[in-house]
């Protein structure tokens, strides 16, 4: 018995159900069951032809067993590998997907795999989207940002030059099948980075679970499949829920946004690049929690509480030194824009958070 195996005997699957209707789909949640994953594909979509699309060093490690999955339950596979790194999700590359799939023969009964983390996700997802009107998709995450946020809820989105996600649409995966197993080839940075938004679930929607992390983020980041598999379950669980109830973010589910808005900031001003998703939200929800005592929403000690979980798992909370017109611009084409006000996600208490119409000057105030 392989250790995937046995891992996965002590902790069997657990499954968290996204109830949109006809849209409703399962997150199937273990430790060493990549290998099974091509049977509950084939059933999800009941797609005879798929492309999975993953990144290279992802595809070298995972996306063999995938396929012999794949092909073992009837579905003929073709991997296909585009650069890493969040500057690959573009039209550009979308086009070149397109491509791809005409010359593999896809049509509307063939189905997309995204394998890796959230950018394969989002760039799978799009595709999906857009390719004959819209087919089937899976996602297979690799990362744990991935696994408790970008493959759950079905938002899925390219990058233009001047902002992150600002083309896209809502596209619904039919399964996402997590194998926690995969994590242990992912670097200790980025394992913090996914736990980010894990933390940040915690935050806006349970104060159990983030009590349950101040006691055990350390046992969860090294992987203790007991921990760290019940962690994903109930955030997923928490994306789940938020998702039944406002799947086209017009209320609740912008609450998901706690910390992204100065993080896209960070992240469009490093060009993508140098800041992990992860980390440029964890500096976002510092500031947003600080923000929120200033405004006297939040009582003292929140910002601090948070802060001080977020660096245990090794995670900055300090906003770079960016000049304040930097900011300001970044957030002025902010998709939450309504009005010239932003929908400014801010902290209660620990477990709750609401949203603000603020403007720009307001959420990023000229300091004395």
């Amino acid at each position: 018995m392989s250790a995937g195996r046995s891992e996965r005997a002590e902790t069997p699957m657990k499954t968290v159900r996204v109830a949109l209707g006809e849209r409703s789909y399962p997150i199937r949640i273990g430790a060493g069951t990549l290998d099974d994953a091509g049977a509950a594909i084939a059933k999800a979509t009941g797609a005879r032809q798929v492309a999975v699309l993953t990144v290279p060093g992802v595809g070298r490690r995972y996306a063999p067993r995938l396929l012999r999955s794949l092909k073992a339950a009837g579905v003929r596979a073709r991997r296909i590998e585009v650069p890493d790194g969040d500057a690959t999700k573009n039209l550009r590359q979308a086009a070149k997907l397109y491509d791809a799939f005409l010359e593999q023969g896809l049509d509307r009964r063939s189905a997309l795999v995204a394998l890796g983390g959230g950018m394969v996700g989002d760039l799978t997802g799009y595709a999906a989207a857009t390719y004959l009107r819209g087919i089937p998709f899976v996602q297979v995450p690799t990362t744990l940002l991935s696994m408790v946020d970008a493959s759950v809820g079905g938002k899925v989105a390219v990058n233009l030059k001047q902002g992150k996600n600002l083309v896209g649409a809502f596209h619904q995966p039919r399964l996402v099948w997590i194998d926690s197993e995969t994590l242990r080839s992912l670097p200790a940075r980025e394992r913090a980075a996914g736990m980010a938004e894990l933390i940040k679930h915690a935050a806006i929607r349970d104060a159990r679970l983030f009590a349950q992390l101040e006691r055990d983020v350390e046992a969860a980041l090294a992987l203790d499949p007991a921990v760290l598999n019940a962690a994903i379950a109930r955030s997923c669980r928490i994306k789940a829920e938020v998702v039944a109830q406002d799947e086209r973010e017009g209320g609740v589910r912008m609450l998901l946004n706690f910390g992204h808005t100065l993080g896209h900031a960070v992240e469009k001003k490093y060009r993508y690049g140098r800041v992990l998703h992860g980390e440029a939200v964890s500096m976002g929800m510092v500031y947003a929690a600080r923000r929120s005592e200033e405004l006297a929403l939040a009582p003292a000690g929140t910002a601090a509480r948070l802060e001080a979980l977020l660096q245990r798992a090794g995670l900055p909370t300090e906003l770079p030194q960016f000049a304040r017109k930097a900011y300001l611009d970044a957030l002025r084409v902010d998709k939450k824009k309504q009005d010239e006000r932003i929908r400014f996600v801010v902290l209660r208490r620990i477990g709750e958070a609401e949203t603000r119409p603020l403007t720009p000057e307001e959420i990023y105030p000229l300091r004395p």
